[in-house]
């Protein structure tokens, strides 16, 4: 059964090529807002190959991009009204950015793949218009030597392949800039809220069942009472980390994301205090400092993956300092907790 976005097919001498709408589909938005929601998220891709846009030539335009679904569809819809090809590179249904960094957008797959679908068959230019976000992994003069094919970088955002084509494939410095702008940000809150869920729901009720702890034995009233108190505490720092962190991103001081969410959480935790959700004691406040913050920290860090604020090497660095703190807080946190629970009456 052929896709709904595959529209007919065009033969050409290196043989057939499908064509394909650039249009979006009900189906498409729909998908596009489940795969928001990391529904899938790891299986949304499309078949690598060549594809033809409107009714592409021999000197049409080739723009090279990845087989995870959603970029192949901004891709095709920023193609409108334009006849070109498509050569979508084998990317594990990974995007752009992270495949290039994962080396599968890479020199090797884009010669392969140019070699695959006899590209030199179909056009006769011997260009190909590579994502600037992919130019970490493609070595144009590699891609030269091999194929013959000049590589020619293009915007940053799909959205701007059109002004970059009237501009004679030069790219202004707003083409050239890598932006992540509040609305960018909040788009990748919904699939690391996702990743979570489950925490969400096993690691509250093991503080809902230990809450009932106490010097005189246990308690089913302090298991509730107290078990929604801890329960509050952590979905606050779950928002924090994951929601409030990303959204106020460049305002928050500290250029390291786990100092980022370190500082929200404990502001978070302050807040708390105030209402005093975070005990009545000193060790259990403090141990509620050493939770929220942790993990708080932990979760802003773990953004950086979705960011273009930082570089892979950044990230790996960063990790490398902060989890071991991160997961030192936290342990010392649920351990200082747990000590509380025998000083309260």
């Amino acid at each position: 059964m052929l896709a709904d976005y595959i529209t007919g097919s065009l033969t050409t001498t290196a043989g057939t090529v499908p064509r394909i709408s650039t249009s979006w589909s009900i189906q498409d938005i729909l998908n596009t807002i489940r795969v928001r929601w990391a529904i899938g998220r790891m299986n949304y891709k499309v078949e690598p190959g060549l594809y033809a846009v409107g009714n592409p030539h021999t000197n049409s335009d080739v723009f090279v991009t990845c087989n995870f679904k959603l970029t192949f569809d901004h891709v095709r819809k920023a193609l409108a009204g334009m006849d070109a090809w498509m050569l979508v590179l084998d990317t594990k249904g990974i995007n752009v950015w992270c495949a290039a960094g994962k080396g599968t957008f890479g020199t090797k797959e884009l010669i392969s793949r140019i070699g695959k679908v006899e590209l030199g068959k179909c056009i006769s230019h011997r260009r190909v218009i590579v994502p600037q976000l992919g130019a970490t992994g493609v070595s144009a003069h590699e891609v030269k030597e091999q194929t013959g094919f000049r590589v020619v970088y293009g915007p940053v955002r799909a959205s701007d392949i059109g002004e970059f084509m009237k501009h004679g494939m030069k790219a202004t410095q707003e083409m050239r800039t890598v932006q992540f702008p509040l609305w960018e940000r909040l788009k990748l809150i919904p699939v690391e809220l996702s990743y979570g869920k489950y925490y969400l729901f096993l690691i509250p009720a093991l503080f809902i069942l230990l809450s009932g702890m106490n010097r005189r034995g246990y308690s089913p009233d302090l298991a509730v009472t107290d078990g929604l108190r801890a329960t509050l505490n952590l979905f606050v720092a779950y928002i924090a980390g994951l929601v409030i962190t990303p959204m106020f991103l460049p305002w928050i001081p500290f250029r390291r994301f786990a100092l980022k969410g370190l500082l929200v959480g404990w502001v978070a935790a302050l807040l708390l205090s105030r209402f005093h959700l975070t005990g009545v004691n000193l060790v259990e406040i403090v141990s509620w400092f050493l939770m929220i913050g942790g993990l708080t920290s932990f979760l802003a860090m773990n953004f950086t993956g979705s960011t273009t604020f930082t570089s892979l090497s950044g990230v790996q660095k960063e990790m490398k300092t902060a989890l071991p703190l991160q997961i030192g807080m936290a342990a010392l946190g649920v351990v200082l907790w747990i000590v509380s629970k025998f000083f309260a009456l």
